[in-house]
């Protein structure tokens, strides 16, 4: 199997997930890591037996077809068309950026070049979350009438070494959290057609209790709990709350309802869980999954799918188009908070082919 080369760029908390589900494809060569602090970059590039190089010198690598940018989300953008400008596709955590417009000028760089943009998040290509997309491709649950979308926590503060860069502009829980559940409702449901939401600022600021940095107290400059609701082009309606202010809740992550059925999908910060599917007139009943990666974290999956279709010329499914959508909805709940209007989604997108069910040599199907 050919290889792609891999260059990483940024070297936070996240770097380690991706280090280490890495080593379930082969088709990525890891070829160097870089970060604007260089003994970030040693350090990870030590623990994982890598090489650390300085910036300038990743993006100049001609061995290196593939930047995985896991820089904070203020810096996607700006890191992501420095690849692009170095003739290298670019794989970014997400948010695909903080502001749709910046993500716009990404994708038309990288259209205008010839260069494919992917994103996180990849856990939609799960076990879990494949069966439930099969499930509601099977017409299981009749026409899709809507579905809920919970994220509730007291804030990140709480275990996260550095989190205050989650309440800066770019932060709070719609643009981290809402890719997971976004991402995961457009794969089920298809494109979002309208949005209307609402936000609110309680706290000027929070007080760290990790104890990197116990109490310490960190400005609050964005929306802290955001509510709303997706209207579907397929007409299906979903309501969406995203927190950093709630204490506890009983709520599942995700429910879609259809007009013969229910279904309970897992979370999809999370690669696998426990699926339920209620049939009208039933009971509800566990659903288990035959699809692959279903259990285990596989935070490279989609950068994994990416270099695939690289090498196969095929469309990837955690691509910038989708990304680029779910950044639009998402900044509509703020647009829609601010003018008390329900805000129209532009960007065209098409549901991820669904991921086959058998693997032959680690390659994606």
């Amino acid at each position: 199997m050919d290889k792609l080369g891999i260059g990483i760029v940024g070297l936070g908390n996240i770097s380690a997930a991706y280090l280490k589900a890495s080593t379930h494809f082969p088709i990525l060569d890891i070829r160097a890591v870089a970060d604007m602090n260089p003994a970030a970059a040693k350090a990870r590039a030590d623990e994982f037996g890598l090489k650390a190089v300085g910036v300038d010198e990743l993006f100049a690598d001609p061995s290196i077809d593939i930047i995985l940018n896991l820089t904070i989300p203020k810096a996607h953008v700006e890191v992501g068309l420095r690849a692009i400008e170095a003739g290298k596709h670019v794989y970014s955590e997400k948010p695909l950026g903080i502001a749709f417009a910046e993500g716009q000028k990404l994708i038309a760089a990288a259209k205008a070049k010839g260069l494919r943009v992917g994103s996180a998040p990849d856990t939609f290509l799960g076990g879990a979350h494949q069966t439930s997309r099969r499930i509601v491709d099977e017409d299981t649950l009749g026409q899709m009438v809507g579905g809920t979308a919970y994220f509730m926590c007291p804030g990140h503060e709480r275990w996260h070494p550095n989190p205050a860069f989650y309440y800066e502009v770019g932060g709070g829980p719609m643009l981290d959290m809402g890719p997971y559940y976004i991402t995961d409702l457009v794969n089920l449901l298809g494109p979002v057609a309208k949005v209307s939401g609402v936000g609110s600022m309680l706290r000027n600021t929070r007080t760290i209790t990790a104890k990197e940095r116990a109490g310490e107290i960190i400005p609050v400059h964005v929306p802290t709990h955001v509510s709303g609701t997706l209207i579907f082009q397929s007409g299906a309606v979903v309501q969406v709350t995203m927190s950093f202010d709630v204490a506890g809740h009983k709520h599942v992550p995700l429910e879609i309802y259809g007009t013969e059925g229910s279904l309970v999908v897992p979370d999809p910060n999370f690669f696998g869980g426990q699926i339920e599917l209620l049939k009208k007139g039933g009971e509800w009943q566990r659903v288990d999954t035959d699809m692959p990666y279903a259990d285990g974290n596989y935070r490279s999956i989609g950068l994994a799918d990416m270099a695939h279709a690289i090498a196969s010329d095929r469309p990837h499914r955690a691509n910038g188009d989708l990304a680029l959508h779910v950044l639009e909805v998402m900044e509509a709940f703020d647009v829609s908070s601010r003018t008390g209007q329900v805000v129209n989604i532009s960007t065209p997108v098409e549901r991820p082919i669904p991921l086959a069910h058998s693997l032959s040599n680690g390659k994606l199907a």
